[in-house]
């Protein structure tokens, strides 16, 4: 059985409360933003081993 995923909406969702997030921090204050958001997400995910998979996957491709 495979994890749960976001549907299209829910990515696109997701995206624009990103979006919208980062414009409200503002880009002194992104980085900071982006980094407790992940803290905060690592957290609810409850698995380190998870979060670095997922860690290795975001880096791939900028």
């Amino acid at each position: 059985m495979s994890p749960p995923t976001l549907t299209i909406g829910g990515l696109e969702a997701v995206y624009d409360a990103l979006a919208t997030a980062l414009d409200q921090a503002g880009s002194d204050k992104a980085q900071l933003f982006l980094v407790k958001l992940a803290l905060l997400n690592a957290n609810a995910l409850a698995d380190e081993a998870l979060f670095q998979q997922h860690l290795h996957a975001a880096l791939q491709d900028l």
